[in-house]
């Protein structure tokens, strides 16, 4: 039996974790795949928040979409997601890279990536689960890659559960796409 790509891995993951009724954001549209799996997940009585800044990225999901009412669509960046969406969101997931049928020069980048991440941990509710798909192997993907990991490596001795899904090795790192997960746990312990 082959591995799961990471983006099946982050769908494995995420369903497991939803319910019907939840709230949940896709930081990254593009064609609209992982908004629509989440429209799923949530049902009619849920709420998908999908973030997208590519004109003709929204037109291809809102064609993918037009049957899932409980999808707002928002066209501008996933840095902004806290000024449009309330916190308790049950998930947050990210497919960082390029729009696959635009144009690849417009890619995500870690500038506007980390505050959008940070942005995510402060909306998820306690118990609520961060996915991050990344793709190295483009020119720029490097760079988001490193700012990510080392985000993630800040959390990973904190209250919070991580979980890196790729490759074994990292140097030299290889352009495999991989995922990086996060369940948010509130600190438990009695100061």
């Amino acid at each position: 039996m082959a591995f799961p790509r990471a983006t099946e891995f982050a769908h494995l993951l995420v369903s497991r974790h939803l319910r019907t009724g939840d709230h949940v954001v896709d930081a990254t549209v593009g064609n609209g795949h992982d908004t629509r799996f989440l429209a799923e997940a949530v049902g009619e009585g849920g709420r998908v928040d999908g973030f997208e800044i590519q004109p003709d990225a929204i037109r291809a999901a809102r064609e993918r979409l037009r049957d899932f009412p409980q999808v707002i669509l928002h066209q501008v960046g996933h840095e902004t997601m806290a000024d449009r969406v309330p916190p308790e969101r049950a998930a947050v997931m990210f497919n960082l890279g390029y729009f696959p049928s635009g144009d690849k020069r417009i890619i995500t980048r870690a500038e506007t990536t980390l505050p959008a991440l940070d942005a995510a941990l402060a909306l998820l509710a306690d118990g609520g689960l961060l996915t991050v798909v990344i793709y190295p192997g483009h020119p720029g993907g490097e760079e988001e890659a490193r700012a990510v990991d080392a985000w993630f490596a800040r959390l990973d001795s904190g209250p919070h559960r991580t979980l890196h899904c790729g490759p074994a090795t990292t140097s030299p790192r290889t352009a495999s796409p991989y995922l990086l997960a996060l369940e948010k746990r509130e600190n438990t312990e009695q100061s």
